[in-house]
């Protein structure tokens, strides 16, 4: 009685992790969209805006999409490892 409320314990337990990393791998992914996203829409108002820069702002927004995308690429491997 005893070994199997440890082990439906343990089962609970192990599967409430995995929920816990799915969750936290989503809203990494979530968060990084947003951010691009916004990167992408202030960018492409700033072209808008001073089109002679555009070469600037879309090389700019380029290197901190790419940050972005690794820094949510760190955080999946994180919430996956503490499986």
């Amino acid at each position: 009685m005893l070994l199997s409320s440890i082990l439906l314990q343990a089962a609970a337990g192990a599967s409430l992790g995995k929920l816990g990393a799915a969750l936290g791998a989503a809203i990494a992914v979530i968060g990084a969209a947003l951010g691009i996203g916004k990167i992408g829409s202030s960018a492409m108002e700033a072209i808008a805006r001073q089109p002679e820069a555009a070469g600037d702002i879309r090389m700019s927004m380029i290197i901190i999409a790419a940050l972005m995308e690794g820094v949510a690429l760190f955080a999946i491997v994180v919430c996956f490892l503490a499986l």
